[in-house]
């Protein structure tokens, strides 16, 4: 075997297209241009055409966000955000599902739902129902919420805790593993027609869960869907939300600043990985980042002037407000944000703190950073600073997010995607299998991997009968 034999494969970068079941997702303002589809969002075909433009382009995922209440931090109410189409109104990402998995062979649908908005036992069978109608092309990005409006439509009162919501998350898990998991018997299911005989029932289990959050009985509803429990996704950066994304997720969705601030960010979860009996491999990081590309830098930089006109700054107050968990209206755009301490995303705060080796950064950086995210340039220069965030920041993947849809997709497919296939770093054509063979290459089966904790709750294997002796 030659050395050229024995070296090992190139680490690839995935590919998630971010989006949002709304007018306006993350680079707020933009739904009023000409060239974007955002307001035709209540209808499917839209959706249906760019999951047919993503799965031209390879990406491995359609990536949906939600929320599950208004953004009302800023100013003190809604206003802002009802004006700028802030995230409102917002329909149920989950309901896409089946039509873009008609569509498309390959592509993996990966959605949001609040571990607060429906009760495990219900969601359960949601997503056994989702991982059926794809045959195994479904993943699901675990929040725990951070809009207070949501927690009180809810029933809660209010928003619980930051930790508490966490802590809440944890078992939430818990039961969804007992149920996917151990439940039904990998043989439960005989559909036998002679016998009319379709499960077994000693091989259905109750799983009579009593706990601090849940009391659950079982058995599960559905029976076992391809992969059982979807892909696991999270996007916490908290301290708490890393130790949750180390112990549940099996990939996770970072923001950091610059290329510093995620390799201190990967290192982090890596070394949380290790102190939970899990391999760095066993957890793929995603960066979120906003492309704008042409076929030349100045043509990619008119596109960005065109975005920079069309840009809210109203609307992009309200939702940094709404993230924050403080009223960007009423705080010092000089005051430090390590200085901040709040109820809702903490993970952004301490991004920033990474992505600034002084930690100096103030609340007039956040909105600047958050406004100006973006790589600009041709195909090659994208390429260049992706391969930077890849190899240097230590990502496994990107989020994508657009400026138009699906004209900022259809840029990528076109121009990037191409420069990286030819450069080894993304695929260029899909593996075979469920949504999580795919995204691990082959790494790992259709099912949890064995270090992951939801393994635990897996029924072993019935003893085979005992041979009779002659």
């Amino acid at each position: 075997m030659t050395d050229t034999d024995s070296t090992p494969p190139r680490r690839r970068l995935r590919l998630n297209a971010f989006t949002m079941n709304v007018v306006s997702h993350i680079v707020q303002g933009q739904w009023t241009r000409e060239d974007t589809r955002q307001r035709e969002y209540k209808r499917l075909q839209p959706w249906v055409e760019l999951a047919g433009i993503l799965e031209r382009g390879r990406f491995d995922a359609i990536f949906f966000a939600d929320v599950v209440g208004a953004y009302d931090v800023y100013h003190g109410d809604r206003d802002a955000a009802v004006r700028n189409a802030v995230q409102f109104p917002v329909n149920d990402p989950s309901a896409l599902v089946p039509a873009l998995a008609l569509v498309t062979e390959h592509l993996g649908i990966a959605f949001t739902l609040s571990i607060l908005q429906e009760h495990p036992f219900s969601f359960a069978r949601r997503a056994s129902t989702l991982d059926h109608y794809t045959d195994g092309r479904v993943g699901w990005n675990v929040v725990t919420s951070y809009l207070e409006n949501a927690a009180r439509n809810l029933g809660y009162g209010g928003l619980p805790l930051h930790d508490t919501r966490y802590d809440r998350g944890d078992e939430y898990l818990e039961v969804l593993y007992k149920l996917w998991e151990g439940s039904w018997e990998d043989d439960a299911v005989v559909a036998d027609r002679e016998r009319g005989i379709y499960a077994d029932p000693a091989k259905v289990h109750e799983i009579g869960h009593v706990g601090e959050y849940y009391d659950v009985v079982g058995p599960h509803l559905s029976e076992p869907s391809p992969q059982r429990t979807p892909v696991l996704f999270q996007a916490g950066s908290s301290e708490r939300g890393r130790e949750f994304a180390a112990r549940h997720a099996e990939a996770t969705f970072i923001s950091a600043r610059n290329v510093l601030g995620a390799r201190t960010n990967v290192d982090d979860l890596h070394a949380r990985l290790r102190r939970h009996g899990r391999r760095p491999e066993d957890l793929l990081v995603f960066q979120g980042l906003t492309v704008i590309t042409a076929s030349t830098e100045e043509e990619a930089r008119r596109k960005e002037r065109e975005v920079q006109e069309h840009l809210s700054d109203e609307g992009t107050f309200a939702v940094v407000s709404g993230w924050l968990g403080a009223d960007l209206g009423a705080v010092d755009p000089e005051a430090p944000v390590g200085d901040l301490r709040t109820n809702a995303q903490e993970g952004l705060i301490r991004s920033l703190a990474e992505s600034a080796p002084d930690h100096t950064w103030r609340f007039k950086d956040v909105v600047r950073s958050i406004a100006n995210q973006r790589i600009v340039g041709t195909a090659e220069q994208v390429a260049d600073e992706l391969q930077a965030w890849h190899e240097e920041g230590g990502i496994d993947g990107v989020n994508l997010t657009y400026t138009t849809t699906p004209g900022s997709f259809e840029d990528f497919v076109d121009g990037v995607v191409p420069v990286l296939q030819d450069r080894g770093i993304v695929q260029r054509e899909y593996r075979e299998g469920t949504f999580r063979e795919k995204l691990f290459d082959g790494a790992s089966g259709p099912r949890l991997g064995d270090r992951h904790p939801g393994a635990a709750h897996r029924r072993p294997p019935a003893p085979a009968p005992a041979e009779v002796a002659a």
